[in-house]
C-alpha cells in the first residue's frame, strides 16, 4: 500500500529567542496544514539545514547573535541562484523583527525575502502571511505597508532601471524577466523552465522589489528600456532539464 503524500507547508523557524521560538512553535503546531520540521537560534545554521529540511517556508529573525550570518544575509544565501540550483528548490523566507526598522525591511527585501512580519502581529496574521508566501506571494505586515507607501509617495518619480541597475537580479531572475518581456504568461514561464508556479510568481516579486517596479507593464518596460530584452531577441534558450 502506497504511503500517502504529506501536502502540509513545511515550516522552518529560525530565531535566537528560544520564548519566540516556543511560542512560535506552539501556535503553528496548531494549524493542520502547517508542520514545523526544525526549529534553530542561529541563521548560519538555517541555511545550511534549509538544505536538508526543505522547508517551503523559512520564518526567521532579522536579527540574530554576532559570530553568524544575520537574517538578511542568511536571507540571501537562501534565494541565491547557488543554494536554488544545489538544493532542487525555491524556498521562501519570511523574515520576523520586533522593530519597524525602515532599513532592515527594505534590506531583507532586496536580498530576496517574500514577506515581513513584526513580531507583535495577531497570530492569525502570521498564519496568514505563512500561508501567502508558501504559495508564491508577497507578505507585508500593514505597519511595513504604510511606511513603504508614504516613503514612496515622498519620493520623485524614478526613471526605469538601467541595465547596470539589472544586476540587481540574479541570473534565474534575470531569464524570468527576459520570458515576462516576451509576454510569456507564468504558467507558459512554469512550463518553459521546469518550475513550479509558485516559483515563477516569487521570483517575479523579487524582481518587482529589487527594481522598485509596482506592476508586471513597468517590469516589460524596464527589460526593453535597459537593453536586457531586444525587440528582435529570441526567448531565451528552454533547458533541457531544471530543478
Amino acid at each position: 500500500m502506497t504511503a500517502e503524500k504529506d501536502e502540509r507547508t513545511r515550516v522552518l523557524l529560525a530565531d535566537d529567542e528560544p520564548l519566540v521560538r516556543a511560542g512560535l512553535s506552539m501556535l503553528l503546531h496548531a494549524e493542520d496544514d502547517l508542520v514545523i520540521v526544525g526549529e534553530l537560534g542561529d541563521a548560519t545554521e538555517a541555511v545550511e539545514q534549509a538544505a536538508q529540511l526543505r522547508p517551503n517556508v523559512i520564518v526567521m529573525d532579522v536579527r540574530m547573535p554576532p559570530g553568524t550570518d544575520g537574517g538578511v544575509e542568511a536571507t540571501r544565501r537562501l534565494t541565491d541562484d547557488a543554494f536554488i540550483d544545489n538544493t532542487g528548490y525555491t524556498p521562501a523566507v519570511l523574515v520576523l523583527t520586533s522593530f519597524n526598522d525602515d532599513e532592515a525591511v527594505y534590506a531583507a527585501l532586496r536580498a530576496g525575502a517574500s514577506g515581513f512580519m513584526l513580531k507583535h502581529a495577531a497570530p492569525s496574521e502570521l498564519v496568514a502571511a505563512i500561508r501567502a508566501v508558501a504559495n508564491g506571494h508577497a507578505w507585508l505586515h500593514p505597519a511595513v505597508t504604510r511606511k513603504l507607501l508614504n516613503d514612496f509617495a515622498t519620493r520623485p518619480r524614478l526613471p526605469l532601471p538601467t541595465l547596470e541597475e539589472m544586476q540587481r537580479l540574479t541570473p534565474r531572475e534575470r531569464e524570468v524577466l527576459a520570458l515576462v518581456a516576451h509576454g510569456f504568461s507564468n504558467d507558459t514561464i512554469a512550463e518553459y523552465l521546469v518550475l513550479a508556479r509558485a516559483t515563477v510568481r516569487t521570483h517575479l516579486g523579487r524582481i518587482l522589489v529589487k527594481l522598485g517596479l509596482d506592476s508586471r507593464a513597468q517590469a516589460v518596460a524596464a527589460a526593453y528600456k535597459s537593453g536586457l530584452v531586444r525587440p528582435d531577441d529570441q526567448p531565451p534558450s528552454q533547458p533541457t532539464r531544471r530543478p
